[in-house]
């Protein structure tokens, strides 16, 4: 039935003839980020039991998968007065949401409510596909298929012309984390994220090894189900240090390095490399003995070994510098508003 031709068979439902039952309309929202057809056991009952199933948009993704179980779509796009209407003899009609859920149609149901002259058919809200989690992520994939494609700066860069802001949005997120500030945490990973997304979208267009998002999620899922056998396999772990012992063993096979020092990134902040190769050397029970240096250079053997000693204590030296920095920056602060120095 066409929009016009269903607006006649129920524009005169408002003009004075009462209901004889309140009727019942119910608005079923889908997810798009679900293949489409797969609907909860309620929206087939739903949609199976209505006297009239209507839907605004002739290309949305479930009709041809409703029409397939049985299921009559008319493509009609009614003003809340005629939904209401429709319902008036007792009748249940189901309106299938499009993308953008139905705004006008929800705020014209809920002016007549408000307005106590029309007798209302009970409103129900039927989420017929629900978004797992992580569903979110699809849309950012798209997003960034579109920028990628579409943006003159985000189309023109490389993995090592970014590579200085994925420091960036790691300081950023520690930072968070130490100030303890929740939303801004939220905003911070969702930099970090997108940091992730973009060079894996960079990558699937290189053309000797190419590689994906899908690619990047396989290989992690791989490496912590192989690293967890106390959780995926048949070992146990009932403590950190169990848990722990497994990782390093594990990863000692993936790996087949011939030095513990293999993988640790030079350019990384120094006490937080010196604080790695401790870890390292004491995980590994060796004994080494640290290095002195002459006048000249001795102050950064001294800081490399406060930042073993830190290691050792179980402190991380870089938290407690820059817990220290934020200290300090406070008293200079608090110094500046006693003098009006900086104004």
């Amino acid at each position: 039935m066409g929009y016009v031709r269903w607006v006649n068979a129920t524009s005169s439902a408002l003009d004075g003839n009462p209901a004889s039952a309140p009727g019942r309309i119910v608005l079923l929202t889908t997810s798009h980020r679900v293949a489409p057809g797969l609907l909860s056991w309620p929206a087939w009952q739903a949609l199976r039991d209505a006297d009239r199933v209507l839907c605004g948009d002739g290309a949305h993704p479930q009709l041809p998968y409703l029409r397939e179980a049985g299921i009559r779509v008319d493509e009609a796009s009614p003003t809340a007065e005629e939904l209401v209407a429709a319902c008036a003899d007792g009748s249940t009609v189901v309106v299938v949401a499009t993308g953008e859920g139905e705004p006008a149609l929800t705020d014209g149901l809920a002016r007549l409510a408000g307005s106590g002259r029309v007798q209302m058919p009970d409103l129900e809200l039927l989420p017929a596909s629900y978004d797992l989690p992580g569903a979110r992520l699809l849309d950012l994939v798209q997003v960034m298929d579109r920028i990628r494609a579409e943006c003159p700066w985000s189309s023109r860069q490389t993995h090592k012309g970014l590579a200085k802001y994925g420091i960036e949005e790691a300081y950023e997120l520690v930072d968070a984390i130490e100030e303890g500030d929740r939303d801004e945490l939220r905003e911070e990973l969702g930099d970090v994220l997108l940091q992730v997304v973009f060079h894996a979208r960079i990558a699937e267009e290189d053309p000797d090894a190419p590689f994906s998002i899908d690619d990047v999620a396989a290989g992690i899922i791989t490496k912590l189900i192989h690293r967890h056998p106390h959780v995926f396999g048949d070992e146990t772990a009932s403590t950190p240090e169990d848990v722990k012992a497994h990782w390093l063993r594990t990863k000692a096979e993936e790996k087949q390095r011939t030095s513990i020092t293999e993988g640790i990134p030079i350019g990384q902040p120094a006490l937080a490399l010196a604080s790695k190769l401790a870890s390292r050397v004491r995980t590994a029970g060796l004994e080494v003995t640290l290095p002195t240096g002459d006048a000249g250079t001795g102050i950064g053997y001294e800081l490399l070994a406060l930042a073993v000693r830190a290691e050792a204590d179980g402190v991380d030296p870089e938290a407690a510098l820059r817990a220290a920095g934020r200290a300090y920056r406070d008293a200079i602060r608090e110094v500046e508003s006693g003098s009006g120095a900086g104004r």
